[in-house]
């Protein structure tokens, strides 16, 4: 898309739009974003010390790929969720069992770069261009899968991302976290769908950033679904809550539980739809809305 004001959408207040319906009478879709990346010991790792080898950030980052994914995996298995997966696709290669063991319990792929040591905001429009399809490639030659979903590393892009995706066959992106719905962005006369992402229930800016406790992220995970829960009734009118997460931060042994805690809660009410990124747009996109 062209440099511009706004978004490549409409701005529609939420209080103004057509009612959204999600399958089975359920009114709040649960999205569960598993973060699996991979960080090359000889680049810098971003948030680090910008200088290679970065042994401390980067370990830190290992241990989540060697232990603490598979915390989460064991946690959501258990409460009968399947990940979408924002796949970095060089993991295909550092880590191939995480990918073997996604499969088996039939997690979705997003791509999400090649490592999440570059960014496409840094990089120009060709470069770029060629990142998304790489990507993009690598993850369906590892899966057999294309992905349809798209978070950008660091959600960041450039003026080109959107077009290439488009061109890609890339049909949903989590990168505008501006709504707690689904919407249409139109890109020069061409759709893709954006998918309600989140910074707040995201547990690497809240521990490492802003120094949550594991009690306090449950608490904010039954808080903002409280609210979504509620709205969601009140407005007869779908809404997406997203809990997003890395295994190096909510993977360690004194965090998991938090995740286990929260989930439980909303376990326990009636009315939510566990449901992949896929699943959410592609229900979205039948317009089924009253």
């Amino acid at each position: 898309m062209k440099p511009r004001r706004y978004g490549p959408f409409d701005y529609k207040p939420i209080n103004r739009r057509p009612k959204i319906t999600w399958p089975d009478d359920n009114h709040l879709a649960l999205w569960v974003v598993p973060n699996i990346e991979t960080f090359p010991l000889d680049e810098p790792v971003p948030g680090g010390t910008g200088i290679a080898p970065d042994v401390i950030n980067w370990a830190t980052r290992d241990y989540g790929a060697r232990v603490g994914v598979f915390r989460i995996m064991e946690v959501l298995n258990k409460h009968d969720i399947r990940g979408t997966v924002a796949l970095n696709s060089e993991v295909c290669d550092d880590y191939s069992e995480i990918i073997e063991d996604a499969l088996d319990l039939k997690w979705e792929f997003m791509g999400h770069n090649q490592s999440n040591s570059r960014y496409l905001h840094t990089i120009e429009e060709n470069p770029g261009r060629k990142i998304v399809a790489d990507t993009l490639d690598q993850i369906q030659a590892a899966t057999g899968t294309r992905p349809k979903g798209w978070l950008s590393s660091g959600l960041q892009q450039n003026w080109t991302t959107l077009d290439a995706l488009i061109d890609c066959g890339v049909e949903y992106i989590a990168d505008f976290i501006n709504d707690d719905q689904p919407y249409v962005m139109d890109v020069d006369g061409r759709q893709i769908y954006s998918i309600p992402y989140s910074l707040e229930l995201n547990d690497l800016p809240q521990f490492l950033r802003m120094g949550r406790t594991a009690e306090e992220f449950a608490e904010m995970i039954r808080r903002q679904f409280d609210t979504l829960y509620r709205e969601s009734i009140d407005s007869r009118s779908g809404r997406v809550i997203a809990i997003c997460l890395h295994p190096f931060v909510i993977g360690v042994p004194h965090r998991i539980s938090a995740l286990d805690d929260a989930l439980a809660y909303i376990n326990g009410h009636d009315g939510v739809w566990k449901a992949t990124g896929n699943e959410i747009i592609e229900h979205f996109a039948k317009g089924e809305t009253f």
